[in-house]
């Protein structure tokens, strides 16, 4: 395996490093082809062997520009690509449909992205749906049972992540040596917002998770279950956090994948301590009012 000091940019070619050799079938999922080059193409979708299983591989392709929509480019989701992940995703429901948990196929996510399209043709034209299309497709397949593992090999940014991503059963990522990015906006965009000088967020940055870039602070909020040192640590990290899921969902310990379980884990690793008090808290104040509000019968 190559030496690489980063694989920004290079969403296909880790297609090949993490699937069986010569296994990955572009354009097929399922029933479904997807045989127009010019529908999304910052997104690739199809079908490979992983450890011998079908496996679905969505993946930003950060070298795909979407000439219909100037502001689609360097690994950004726009509203084809929302749409194109979705119906990649509901091609394996479809396909697995009749198949029990145990044997439904996973879902491989490569994620290099720097955010959603913000154009105004596709604001109008509404790529909030769309992204909120694959973000809803993703979580119905977790619920399915269809074992999801996002890769972070590059950008993990904004609601690009939020849809391409967080959604997964897992979350993997490449170590920092590798300037993998993974927080929610830009600094510059957190201080417009919330009215912060930029040299204040910037010297919080340096050990509050919740503002900092890199892996390693999402790690610790537990939104990412592993880091990953080498190139060549992607596919058996994949293949085994394959079948860590399998047993949870066999076991019926599916609350401990996704978002809730990241939320748990993030207590676990100190990185999400006031989380668990606020819903304690809430808990206690909604039981107090909800035989008023609904009474029990």
């Amino acid at each position: 395996m190559e030496n690489v000091e980063t694989m920004m940019g290079r969403g296909r070619d880790a297609i090949d490093m993490i699937v069986d050799t010569d296994s990955f079938q572009e354009g097929t999922v399922g029933a479904k082809t997807f045989d127009d080059p010019e529908f999304g193409p910052g997104a690739v979708v199809g079908t490979a062997k992983l450890d011998g299983q079908d496996v679905t591989l969505i993946v930003s392709d950060a070298m795909g520009f979407n000439e219909k929509f100037p502001v689609v480019y360097a690994g950004i989701i726009g509203m084809e690509e929302g749409y194109k992940m979705a119906q990649a995703v509901y091609a394996s429901l479809a396909a697995d449909a009749d198949k029990p948990k145990e044997e439904k196929r996973p879902l491989v996510l490569i994620v290099d992205t720097p955010g959603n399209g913000p154009g105004k043709v596709e604001e109008i034209f509404g790529m909030n749906k769309a992204t909120g299309a694959y973000q809803l497709a993703l979580a119905e397949a977790r619920l399915a049972g269809h074992p999801i593992v996002a890769m972070v090999i590059g950008r993990a940014i904004s609601g690009a992540f939020l849809c391409h991503g967080l959604q997964a059963s897992n979350i993997l990522s490449l170590d920092s040596s590798f300037g993998t990015m993974i927080h929610v906006m830009p600094l510059t965009s957190i201080s417009r917002i919330i009215k912060k000088d930029l040299e204040t967020l910037e010297e919080l940055s340096k050990g509050n998770p919740v503002f900092a870039a890199g892996p390693q602070f999402f790690y610790a909020l537990g939104g990412v279950e592993e880091q990953i040192g080498k190139v060549e640590g992607m596919r058996p990290a994949i293949i085994e956090h394959i079948k860590q899921i399998r047993a949870a969902v066999a076991a019926g310990e599916d609350a401990k994948l996704g978002p809730w379980g990241r939320g748990a884990l993030g207590a676990e690793r100190n990185g999400r301590v006031v989380r668990p008090k606020v819903i304690d808290l809430m808990n206690q104040e909604f039981a107090a009012v909800a035989e008023k509000y609904a009474p029990s019968r």
